[in-house]
């Protein structure tokens, strides 16, 4: 006799749950970041909001190369509140790679700058985020900022509007508001198509009323005799 199917644990029921929601083809990509708290918040962030996975250009190897080996790393699973153990995450040793991997796998890429003079500038809100179908989003380092080869290598420069003294936000808060108005536009963009979907589903299967049933059977063709 077969064992009945244990249940699975809250998490995992949870992650089953939550997949439908991702955002599918939208990576955000850290460049150089320093603060591997700014890293975890981060990823935090990406998971939190569906974000699909987490590119790290981490040219000081701050990271674990591999997945499986990030996702028990005691420091960056406390500041991520876990979130490392539930979220995609790959490193880079520089910008041109990362860059090289995204084109090979037809993303675009947008950054995260203020204006930038020769470059297509979009203020956050007023962008739409659904015209790309594989969407890579940049932010750069907190100190430094985006990277010149990442500006001229992006479609556009995305800034957030900021009205204080200080005009300047950090990574991770940074990343929150970005990806939330990218994600909340992408999730959208996918519901419909989802529901346009199911709505072509539906109509094929119902029968055409046009489309009257032939006659069968002896007599059938000789009503005008």
């Amino acid at each position: 006799m077969n064992d009945p199917p244990q249940p699975k644990n809250s998490a995992r029921a949870r992650a089953d749950r939550v997949k439908d929601f991702r955002c599918k083809n939208l990576i955000a990509v850290l460049e150089n970041p320093e603060d591997i708290r700014n890293i975890g918040t981060v990823i935090r962030n990406v998971n939190a909001l569906g974000v699909e996975k987490a590119y790290v250009i981490d040219r000081n190897g701050a990271l674990p190369d591999d997945w499986q080996d990030m996702r028990e790393h005691q420091r960056l699973s406390k500041v991520s509140a876990s979130a490392i153990k539930w979220s995609y995450v790959r490193t880079f040793n520089d910008t041109e790679s990362c860059l090289q991997h995204l084109a090979k796998n037809g993303f675009v890429s947008v950054v995260t700058s203020p204006r930038t003079k020769g470059r297509k500038n979009v203020v956050l809100h007023e962008g739409d985020y659904t015209r790309f179908k594989k969407l890579a989003v940049w932010f750069g380092n907190e100190a430094t900022g985006i990277s010149e080869l990442a500006v001229q290598e992006s479609a556009l420069c995305v800034n957030i509007p900021m009205f204080g003294i200080v005009e300047s936000l950090n990574l991770g808060t940074s990343t929150g508001i970005v990806l939330y108005e990218v994600t909340k536009q992408r999730r959208a963009f996918q519901e419909r198509h989802k529901a346009k979907r199911q709505a072509n589903a539906r109509a094929r299967k119902r029968p055409n009323p046009s489309l009257k049933p032939t006659r069968t059977g002896r007599g059938a063709g000789h009503a005008g005799r």
